[in-house]
């Protein structure tokens, strides 16, 4: 059986005027994603939209490694004349195209490389000072995350650093739902460990960081 995770993940963001969406969103579930999943290294794929913050739309793809966005079966796929037509880098606004390597976990165990896509994501994207990123990263990956996994309903916490795109970091928590990060027993971790405050001083998050994402297609 394919792995359904992998060390790499692109996600695409857009805002989209309301009278092209349906056809936006009917592009994307008849034809784009098929698209993508049928390049080689592009494991798995889902479409979310924004349940706090945004932008609106966001598609989340697994990948092999993140060099697949660089191999010939992914840059010179066919595109079609209603994808040149409703691309969202066309028709919309606030539109990003990331690209990660992950930084942690080291490496997937076998459950996590053939897990689904969760039901509801909450992504942070930061920065953080170049004098202070090795004991910050030992903090997130080694107190922070693993402390938010502990919150019933989180499933499990990956973090990633840009290859394409910025800022610098991210970090995808995968809920079941979502409300999980409004529960006592996740908000109690906030600042549950004496490190917490100090480290997230150092980090300067993107605009509308954190943002929330529920599932609304999957093939």
């Amino acid at each position: 059986m394919a792995n359904k995770k992998g060390t790499g993940l692109m996600i695409v963001w857009v805002d989209i005027p309301a009278d092209k969406e349906e056809d936006f969103n009917k592009w994307y579930n008849e034809e784009h994603l098929k698209e993508l999943l049928s390049v080689p290294g592009v494991l798995n794929a889902a479409r979310y939209e924004a349940t706090r913050s945004g932008p609106k739309h966001m598609a989340v793809y697994e990948l092999e490694n993140a060099d697949v966005v660089n191999t010939d079966a992914f840059k010179n796929r066919p595109r079609t004349e209603w994808g040149q037509r409703v691309s969202p880098s066309l028709i919309g606004t606030n539109f990003m195209n990331n690209v990660y390597d992950m930084i942690h976990p080291a490496s997937l165990s076998s459950g996590v490389a053939n897990s689904d896509m969760a039901n509801a994501l909450q992504i942070g994207r930061m920065d953080v000072p170049p004098a202070n990123d090795e004991e910050w990263n030992k903090w997130y990956s080694g107190v922070y995350v693993p402390n938010y996994e502990k919150a019933p309903g989180c499933i499990r916490g990956r973090r990633w650093r840009a290859v394409r795109g910025a800022p610098q970091y991210a970090t995808v928590y995968e809920f079941e739902n979502e409300s999980v990060s409004e529960t006592p027993e996740w908000l109690k971790q906030r600042d549950i460990h004496p490190d917490n405050v100090r480290m997230r001083d150092m980090m300067t998050h993107a605009d509308g960081s954190p943002g929330i994402w529920r599932k609304t297609f999957q093939l």
